[in-house]
C-alpha cells in the first residue's frame, strides 16, 4: 500500500524512480544513455527547488530568505498579528493580505468580542490596502484556493492548514510573528529544506475518498518523522487519476505529518480547476526536471488504499475500517492504552460502551472545513445518502460546505435537498468543529469526522470538568454510508452506489458582491475600530546577562499539541487580549500552571520595578544565596527571573503563535524538550523571545519545582555558542547539566536578546 525508501531516490522523466545505492549512477547512464547529473545539480530539478529560488532573496540558496506572494489569516490569528505590525511601524500592506472570518464568526460565546475582532480586520483592510471576507462566506482555505492560489506562487498563512500545493502553490503555515516579518518588508529566513518525493501509481478505487489516502500516508510517515519539516512533491503516474478536489482533499492533510510545505505536478485537471474559477492566467504546468533528486520517497499504491480511520487521539492512530471491524476489542484497548497517556487519568474512558452487537456505534457525523467541506466530497456523501434516513436514535449528521459558491451549486444541483431529506443538517461556511467550537457532541460520545485533527479536547470537551468525547478521522464518504447504516461504522466500499460526479460551477458574483477587497490601494484617513477587549502586546525586557527559572510544568507526552498548550474552542474568542488569554495556558494539561508561572512573575516585576525580588517571591532567597556565592557578579540589574516548561516534543498540530506568546506574557523565558514537533512552533518561542533549549533523549536533570541557573547566557545567544551549562539549585548547591540551542540565524538570536520580535523591530 505505501513503502517508504530507506535512501534518497532519483525520479526520471516523471516516471522512473531509481533508487540512490551504490548502482545508482550506473543506472542511470544506462536509462539516460548519456550525462549522468550529479545528485547536487538532480536536486535542482524538484518542482520545490524552483519556486524556492524564485522566491529566495538570498544569494545563497542553502540559506534562504523568502519573501512569499501573498498573505492569509483568519479571526483568530489577525488582530494579535496587525497589531504586533503596528507596534512595529506597519503603514501599509506591502503584499495581498486576506483576512478571513471562519473561527469566531458564530459570535456565541463573550458578548460582542468576536464580531468586534471582525469590524477591527474590516477597518484594517480599509486602512492598509487588505481583503476582508465576511463571517459565513468561506473557510480560510477554500478561499485561498477559489481565488489567491497560483501556480509557481507561494503564500504564507497564520493558520497550520495552509496548503494549496495541489494547484501549484507552495503554502507555508506559520506562526503570526513571521506574517509580521513579511508585512515589514523582512524575509522568511529557513535552510533548504529536504524534498520527499510522494510517487503516486494506480487509482483509487469507488468509494476511496481523499481522506483515506491521506490517513494512509500520515500512518506511515509520522511517528519516524520521515518528512519533518521537509516539502511533500507529488509525482507518478496516479497524480493524473485524481480529480482537483481529490488532490486538494490529500494536500491539505500533509500538515500533520509535521511536513514544511507541499507541492504536486500539475495538468489538464488543474488548468480547469483555475478555468472554472475565471483565472485561467493563474494556471501553470508544472513538472520535476528531467532528472530530479529527492531525499525520500513515498510511493502510494492507490489501488490497495481502503476506507482509513484514524482512532482517538491523533491522526497517525490509523487502521483500515475493514481492520478495525475484524479486530474491534483488541484496537478499542489499544485506544484506551493511548488515552490514558494522552488524558494522563483526569477521567475514564472507553469506547468499549460503544459496541453493539459486535459494531461499533458512533453517535456523531461531521463533514466540514477545508478538508472535508469541498465539493465533490458532499456531492459524493449526498449520493450515498441519497434515500436513506440516519434516524431518529443519538446519531447526528452535520455537513458544512466550505465557502457560499459551493454551498449555492449543491442548492442548484439538488444535493442540498438529497442531504436535507435524509437528516442530515447542513450548515454555513464555519472551522467550528475542527478545533472544537462547534458540534462539539455529548459527554463520552464517539464522533467521526472528515476534518483535519481528532487530538484530546479538540472537539470542545473539556477535561478539567469531569468531560470527554472522542473523535476519529473519516472520509466523508465513509461517514455517509455510516449516516445511512444510522451510526453503525461502515466502510464506503461496503456500498452499492453510483458516483454522479455532477459538473461545479463557481459563482464569482457571490464574493464581488460581499468581500472588501482594496485592491492594494491603503487609506490612511480610516480609523481603526477596537473593541474593549483588544488590547495591546504588554512590554516585555530584553534579555537579561544571566537567568534564573523556575520549571513550573513538566510534560512527559510523546507529543505535546498546540491545543494542550493553549486551548482551542470557546477560548479562542479571547485571542485579541494577551494577557485574558494567558489565563487559559496549559488550562487543560496542567491547570496549576498558570498560578505557578504567576508566582514566579511577581518577582521580576519586581526586579524591574527595582524593588525586592525576595520579598515578592520568598523562596528565592535561598536560590539567590547559592547562585552569588558561586557567580559573584548576578545582581537584580543583570539577573532575570522567569519561568519555563519541559515536554518531551511540543508544539505539533496549530500554527497559533499562543501558544507560545501566552508562556511569554506570564513571565515565560524558555521552553525545555527533547526535540520540537514542528518549525512553526520553535519560530513562535523565538519571536517571543523565548530560548528553545533542548536536551538530550531520555536526561532530564531536573523536576517540576525546581530552579535553574543560566549564567551568561545572553553572551552565549550573542556569541552563538552552540551550548550553555546550566545549573539545578537544590539544597543551596548548584549541579551542572547542558543546554542546547541549535541553529539560530542573526536575526533569531537578536530577536531574542531584544526580548521580543516587537523590540526587535522598535530597536530596528
Amino acid at each position: 500500500m505505501i513503502h517508504l525508501y530507506d535512501t534518497g531516490a532519483y525520479l526520471v522523466n516523471g516516471t522512473q524512480l531509481i533508487a540512490d545505492d551504490a548502482d545508482a549512477a550506473a543506472k542511470l547512464g544506462q536509462v539516460l544513455g548519456g550525462h549522468v547529473p550529479t545528485k547536487e545539480e538532480a536536486a535542482q530539478q524538484t518542482i520545490a527547488w524552483s519556486i524556492l529560488k524564485k522566491h529566495n532573496t538570498s544569494d545563497n540558496m542553502q540559506k534562504l530568505k523568502l519573501r512569499f506572494d501573498k498573505l492569509t489569516s483568519h479571526d483568530i490569528t489577525f488582530v494579535g498579528i496587525i497589531q504586533t505590525a503596528r507596534a512595529s511601524g506597519l503603514e501599509k500592506f506591502p503584499m495581498p493580505y486576506v483576512l478571513t472570518n471562519c473561527h469566531n464568526s458564530l459570535c456565541a460565546v463573550g458578548g460582542t468580542i468576536n464580531e468586534d475582532d471582525h469590524m477591527f480586520g474590516l477597518t484594517c483592510a480599509k486602512k492598509y490596502g487588505g481583503v476582508y471576507v465576511p463571517p459565513h462566506q468561506a473557510v480560510i482555505h477554500q478561499f485561498a484556493r477559489e481565488m489567491l492560489a497560483e501556480g509557481g506562487g507561494m503564500i504564507l498563512g497564520s493558520d497550520s492548514h495552509t496548503r494549496y500545493g495541489a494547484l501549484g502553490t507552495m503554502a507555508v503555515g506559520e506562526g503570526g510573528p513571521e506574517l509580521v516579518k513579511q508585512l515589514l518588508n523582512q524575509t522568511y529566513d529557513i535552510n533548504m529544506p529536504g524534498v520527499v518525493a510522494v510517487y503516486l501509481t494506480g487509482k483509487p478505487v469507488k468509494g476511496v475518498g481523499p481522506q483515506d489516502i491521506a490517513l494512509a500516508i500520515i500512518g506511515a510517515v509520522f511517528a519516524n518523522g520521515y518528512v519533518n519539516n521537509k516539502v511533500m512533491e507529488f509525482v507518478g503516474p496516479g497524480v493524473a487519476n485524481l480529480s482537483a478536489d481529490f488532490r486538494i482533499g490529500v494536500d491539505v492533510m500533509t500538515t500533520e505529518t509535521t511536513c514544511l510545505s507541499s507541492i504536486w505536478r500539475t495538468d489538464d485537471e488543474i488548468k480547469e480547476f483555475y478555468e472554472i474559477h475565471g483565472r485561467s492566467g493563474d494556471y501553470e504546468e508544472l513538472n520535476p526536471g528531467a532528472v530530479a533528486y529527492y531525499d525520500g520517497v513515498v510511493e502510494v499504491d492507490l489501488d490497495k488504499i481502503r476506507p482509513m480511520i484514524a482512532m482517538p487521539f491523533h491522526p497517525s492512530n490509523t487502521y483500515t475500517i475493514e481492520e478495525l471491524n475484524a479486530n474491534l476489542m483488541d484496537i478499542l484497548d489499544d485506544v484506551e492504552k493511548r488515552a490514558k497517556v494522552s488524558l494522563e487519568g483526569a477521567v475514564d474512558f472507553t469506547l468499549k460502551n460503544k459496541v453493539r452487537n459486535g459494531r461499533l456505534y458512533v453517535d456523531q457525523g461531521i463533514i466540514a472545513g477545508c478538508a472535508g467541506g469541498g465539493f465533490e466530497n458532499i456531492c459524493d456523501a449526498a449520493d450515498i445518502l441519497r434515500g436513506s434516513f440516519i434516524g431518529s436514535d443519538e446519531f447526528t449528521l452535520s455537513v458544512y460546505p466550505a465557502s457560499t459558491p459551493i454551498y449555492m451549486e449543491l442548492a442548484k444541483n439538488g444535493c442540498l435537498a438529497d442531504l436535507i431529506r435524509s437528516g442530515a443538517i447542513v450548515k454555513t461556511a464555519f472551522c467550528g468543529p475542527c478545533f472544537g467550537a462547534g458540534d462539539t457532541p455529548a459527554n463520552n460520545a464517539f464522533s467521526i469526522r472528515h476534518s483535519t485533527r481528532n487530538f484530546p479536547n479538540r472537539e470542545g470537551s473539556k477535561l478539567q470538568s469531569g468531560q470527554i468525547a472522542s473523535v476519529a478521522l473519516m472520509d466523508a464518504r465513509s461517514i455517509a454510508a455510516t449516516a445511512a447504516n444510522q451510526g453503525y461504522l461502515t466502510a464506503a466500499t461496503d456500498i452499492d452506489v453510483d458516483f454522479a460526479k455532477p459538473k461545479y460551477f463557481f459563482d464569482s458574483s457571490i464574493y464581488a458582491n460581499r468581500v472588501f477587497d482594496s485592491k492594494g490601494v491603503a487609506d490612511p484617513s480610516v480609523e481603526i475600530q477596537l473593541g474593549p477587549n483588544i488590547k495591546d502586546w504588554p512590554a516585555m525586557c530584553e534579555l537579561t546577562e544571566h537567568l534564573i527559572l523556575k520549571v513550573v510544568s513538566e510534560i512527559h507526552d510523546p507529543v505535546t499539541t498546540t491545543d494542550e498548550l493553549i486551548p482551542s474552542g470557546e477560548t479562542s474568542s479571547y485571542r485579541s487580549n494577551p494577557l485574558g488569554l494567558a489565563e487559559f495556558a496549559l488550562s487543560r494539561k496542567d491547570p496549576a500552571y498558570v498560578g505557578r508561572a504567576k508566582a514566579v512573575q511577581k518577582a521580576e516585576i519586581a526586579r524591574e520595578s527595582g524593588t525586592d525580588m525576595c520579598e515578592a517571591l520568598p523562596e528565592l532567597s535561598g536560590v539567590l544565596e547559592a547562585v552569588k556565592a558561586a557567580y559573584t557578579d548576578v545582581t537584580p540589574q543583570n539577573t532575570g527571573v522567569g519561568s519555563t516548561i519541559f515536554a518531551v516534543k511540543p508544539g505539533d498540530g496549530s500554527a497559533r503563535e499562543q501558544a507560545a506568546s501566552c508562556q511569554k506574557v506570564l513571565g515565560g523565558w524558555a521552553n525545555i524538550a527533547h526535540s520540537y514537533a514542528t518549525k512553526r512552533y520553535r519560530s513562535n518561542l523565538i519571536n517571543w523571545g523565548m530560548l528553545p533549549f533542548l536536551i538530550p533523549e531520555g536526561e532530564l536533570p531536573f523536576t517540576n519545582g525546581d530552579y535553574l541557573f543560566l549564567p551568561n547566557i545572553r553572551t552565549a545567544v550573542a556569541h552563538s555558542l552552540p551550548e550553555v551549562t546550566a545549573y539545578v539549585v537544590k539544597n543551596r548547591t548548584l549541579t551542572p547539566f547542558t543546554l542546547k540551542l541549535g541553529e539560530l540565524t542573526a536575526d533569531e538570536r537578536q530577536i531574542i536578546l531584544n526580548g521580543c520580535l516587537i523590540n526587535f523591530n522598535r530597536v530596528k
